[in-house]
């Protein structure tokens, strides 16, 4: 299996607390090509929950996020067709909830890039609990010079 997308990210950018893998108390959240889109499984825990059995919306919109920022920068490269480091940021977020999401079983998010423009790249989201489209999210993110994140 491929490594995660956002484990191929500069080291310095790596501490997000949704997706970092330097970040030990995150969400951890990992997400991997198949085919045309990307793929990305998350398993709430109870201390994830908004209401008895129901993952919190703070969560849910944290893992859209890094789900389409990581779309974004593995298109990005893929684009570049480099593994020099390429790093795109939200600008912005939107999220939709349709219904819902139970607590009690993993949830898959899938993303496709919309559209570039320029130095931005707009991801589409989705997230299921097992078949059922429970939220839908959109993400701007633009091109930043990875060395911003270095102290």
């Amino acid at each position: 299996m491929k490594a995660p997308i956002q484990d191929e990210w500069p080291e310095a950018a790596s501490f997000c607390w949704g997706c970092g893998k330097n970040n030990t108390h995150g969400l951890q959240l990992k997400s991997y090509w198949e085919d045309e889109e990307t793929v990305a499984t998350f398993v709430p825990q109870e201390h994830h929950l908004a209401f008895p059995g129901i993952l919190n919306g703070g969560i849910i919109s944290t893992i859209i996020d890094c789900h389409g920022t990581g779309t974004a920068n593995a298109a990005a490269k893929k684009m570049a067709g480099s593994d020099d480091d390429i790093m795109y940021v939200t600008a912005s977020l939107s999220v939709k909830f349709k219904r819902p999401t139970p607590l009690d079983k993993p949830v898959t998010l899938r993303a496709r890039v919309k559209d570039v423009e320029g130095n931005r790249i707009t991801v589409s989201c989705s997230l299921y609990s097992g078949d059922t489209l429970c939220v839908t999210g959109e993400v701007v993110t633009v091109g930043v010079d990875p060395n911003v994140f270095i102290k």
